[in-house]
């Protein structure tokens, strides 16, 4: 009996669109999915865990891991690298898990460069851009040259949001998580 083949269900928005809250409603509502961890260079923010949120490393480790072949994708973002390993990918993928990613633009392009249509992409979309900067500087985790790039960012991230494969409008979290729900769903069940 041949056994059935995990599913990559990537989530991607500007910094401050609520993704984070939406994926761990995700997590609590489809157990079966396996969340990945990515590595960065980026600092440890209070309350994290390597290992956990992300598996922190040096620029160094970073660079001679892109040099060995070792991400499926990878990118420098807001001054800091991002990747996903591909061993975890193909394992999880071989073992019929369906595996739930946290990326960027740029790492979205690259699962769908690799993956094409097996990589389903939904981009959570803020409500405005006033709106996205609010919520970024009520975090107050980050200094205002780091807002104003992420802002930046986010206005070229809304201008590919069409490139997806959904999008989910994060106006009101109710009404975005039982549409981002809904989505998952339907991809889990195919």
């Amino acid at each position: 009996m041949e056994s059935k083949k995990g599913k990559i269900i990537v989530i991607v928005a500007p910094s401050g669109a609520g993704k984070s809250t939406l994926i761990e409603r995700l997590k609590k509502d489809f157990p079966g999915l396996s969340e990945s961890i990515s590595c960065t260079t980026r600092p440890v923010r209070n309350g994290e865990t390597n290992g956990v949120e992300y598996n922190f490393i040096t620029k160094e480790e970073f660079e001679k891991r892109i040099d060995e072949n070792d991400f499926i994708e990878w990118a420098l973002v807001h001054g800091n690298y991002y990747g996903t390993s591909k061993s975890f990918v193909e394992s999880g993928l071989s073992t019929g898990v369906s595996l739930l990613f946290d990326l960027d633009v740029q790492g979205c392009d690259s699962f769908k460069n690799h993956y094409g249509s097996e990589a389903v992409v939904i981009f959570i979309e803020p409500p405005s851009i006033e709106e996205l900067e609010k919520r970024l500087l009520s975090r107050g985790t980050e200094s205002t040259a780091t807002i104003k790039l992420r802002i930046e960012n986010a206005k070229n991230e809304l201008g590919r949001k069409s490139d997806f494969d959904y999008a989910v409008l994060n106006d009101d979290l109710e009404k975005a998580y039982c549409e981002l729900k809904e989505i998952v769903q339907s991809i889990t069940e195919r």
